[in-house]
């Protein structure tokens, strides 16, 4: 949702700030603010829109100061307005908030009877009016952040500035993510590791309920009774020119072109060639929990979702174990069946979506083993989980996710591999037989995006159409679905994915010529069926632009456009499809003249409910 950073040390902070704040922006970009403390009072400077209007503000009113925290929202209470930017003042207090604040409206009236005046529509207000009004009573502001944490029903990470206590920032969490990092010249705070990158390998992942004190020689961490707590300081591994563009237009093309690194470093040092086996130690399940396993299940929100539904098709066809597969805001509000000794896994890019990890915890109390497939290094999920496969993508920046996707597959491919293998369905010669198309994925991964041009000519011919259709069947329904959300996030077209053979049960209605069908027609076993619903599509003058296996020819007199990816399985296609359908929805929308990292309305990791 939002971003936060703060600093606290001898470097100015304004510089530490603003930096961190532009590698936070993919979190929001309603509107973006900074407070100082300098020489005894607090400075803040706040605007609407993205970033650079704040900057422009700062070049014309320059602040100073050693001690500061920064804000950059994606709005939830009140529309994106000056107004309604962090960070929040009350009194003496100052503060920064990521997250909801469920009974804010309750904590709002009840402030208001005791003379608060609100300046805003936003929940974060009851928080500084609240940590205000216990330091004027006499508490530290550490105190006064753990009694306000009792008052407060939903999600936060916040980072606090009191002029009762110059150079130090105190913070604390409940839902959301937040990193404390120490280097030689200070103490650094944010929502997530990318900006810390630039300053500190050495970080500390807080706790829910944990309350942090940063100064300019040392951070302290104290647990939810205030009492002090060892902490555990991590190394990050990230390389800091990760995170930057690289050359590239933007951070999705570069995240598009990184997916052959993506599927080599996922792979990595996780198969034993010799007997055909994925080997995944973090897994932390022995071959009789695996064989004990009772029932199989994938929960994930959005993209991650659509990796998960990839899952299904690996589970159910590669190691014929029945799997179910539930979106994380859907499985909430149910009573699903999970018993003891069922294999729940979790699939997040961040590993903090705050409904795929509500699913996790559900699982875990009802005693299934929970298994995270993750790329955020030290997220709320991967900490939690029993088990864990990082799919080492590396930071994405790019609202719309890409190379997550990717390496969440490759991931998926891995599981399924070592399952198979323990149940014996698979022979050590199958076993390598897939190890070695698993390895051809990046070259082939390689040859599509030398092929963009194609796709991007096809593009500037569709990029101003108002609906498209996006039609698969088997593990490629999936893809359907991924392809129309990416067109839908970053293009803003209405665009919907459909199980090809679910094509006459309603779509078919809406098809004429001014709406494009994305037909994914690789040559397996539905490939008849396929091009049955193609010709259907074709009757009714929509433009088809097909994609299809390399050396089949059968289509081109039939479809507008076609677009071949290599032969591979058929359980493989779905990487190689997802690149190509990616370069198509980017294309389509700069064609359109849109941002396409940070399209509207939409936040990178979606920490609230």
């Amino acid at each position: 949702m939002c971003g936060i950073i703060g600093y606290v040390g001898h470097e100015s902070a304004v510089p530490i700030l603003l930096s961190g704040l532009r590698r936070l922006e993919y979190r929001g970009y309603d509107s973006a603010g900074i407070a100082m403390q300098h020489a005894g009072n607090l400075e803040i400077r706040r605007s609407e829109g993205k970033l650079a209007n704040l900057e422009a503000i700062l070049q014309k009113g320059p602040v100073e100061g050693h001690t500061g925290i920064g804000h950059t929202r994606w709005a939830t209470h009140g529309r994106p307005s000056e107004q309604n930017a962090h960070p929040h003042r009350s009194g003496d207090v100052v503060l920064v908030h990521n997250g909801i604040i469920e009974n804010f409206l309750t904590l709002r009236h009840r402030l208001e009877s005791e003379g608060y005046r609100f300046e805003s529509e936003t929940d974060t207000e009851v928080i500084a009016h609240l940590l205000s009004s216990f330091v004027k009573r006499g508490s530290r502001l550490d105190e006064a952040v753990r009694q306000v944490a009792h008052e407060l029903h939903g999600s936060y990470a916040i980072a606090v500035m009191s002029l009762t206590e110059p150079s130090r920032i105190v913070v604390s969490r409940s839902g959301c993510p937040l990193v404390i990092g120490l280097n030689g010249t200070g103490a650094f705070l944010a929502s997530d590791v990318t900006p810390l990158l630039e300053h500190t390998r050495d970080v500390v992942f807080l706790e829910d309920g944990e309350v942090g004190i940063l100064q300019e020689s040392e951070i302290k961490v104290f647990d939810p009774d205030g009492q002090p707590k060892t902490f555990q300081i991590e190394k990050i591994t990230w390389d800091a020119e990760a995170a930057e563009k690289g050359g590239y237009p933007d951070f999705m093309m570069k995240e598009i072109h990184e997916q052959p690194r993506v599927i080599i470093d996922t792979l990595s040092g996780r198969f034993d060639y010799e007997s055909g086996e994925a080997d995944l130690p973090d897994l932390a399940m022995t071959k009789d929990e695996l064989l004990g396993a009772r029932r199989f299940w994938i929960v994930a929100c959005g993209t991650s979702w659509h990796a998960g539904l990839v899952g299904k098709y690996l589970f159910e066809e590669i190691v014929r174990r029945p799997i179910q597969v539930d979106i994380g805001s859907e499985f909430r509000y149910r009573e699903p069946m999970i018993q003891p000794n069922d294999l729940f896994i979790a699939i997040s890019q961040s590993g903090e979506t705050a409904d795929t990890l509500a699913a996790a915890r559900e699982a875990k109390r009802r005693g299934a083993r929970v298994l995270a497939i993750v790329n955020g290094v030290g997220s709320t999920l991967a900490r939690e989980a029993d088990g864990v496969i990082y799919t080492r993508c590396g930071p994405e920046i790019s609202v719309a996710s890409t190379k997550a996707f990717t390496g969440q597959v490759i991931a998926l491919y891995l599981l399924v591999l070592h399952v198979g293998r323990v149940h014996e369905v698979l022979s050590p010669e199958e076993g390598r037989w897939w190890l070695d198309h698993f390895l051809m994925l990046p070259g082939q991964v390689e040859h599509i995006l030398k092929q963009e041009s194609t796709i991007e000519a096809i593009a500037k011919q569709y990029a101003q159409k108002r609906n498209f259709l996006y039609l698969g069947r088997g593990v490629n329904y999936p893809i359907a679905l991924e392809g129309a959300l990416k067109l839908k996030e970053i293009s803003y077209i209405h665009a919907e994915g459909y199980a090809a053979g679910e094509m006459k049960h309603g779509p078919i209605a809406l098809i004429d010529s001014e709406m494009p069908v994305v037909v994914l027609s690789p040559k397996d076993r539905l490939y008849e069926k396929s091009v049955s619903n193609l010709m259907e599509v074709r009757a009714r003058n929509a433009p088809v632009i097909a994609f299809v296996t390399e050396g089949d020819h059968a289509l081109d007199q039939v479809a507008d456009h076609v677009f071949a990816i290599p032969d591979v399985h058929p359980l493989l296609t779905p990487i190689l499809f997802t690149v190509g359908l990616q370069i198509l929805a980017y294309h389509i929308a700069v064609q359109r003249g849109l941002d396409v990292d940070r399209p509207r309305n939409l936040a990178k990791s979606v920490t609230v409910e």
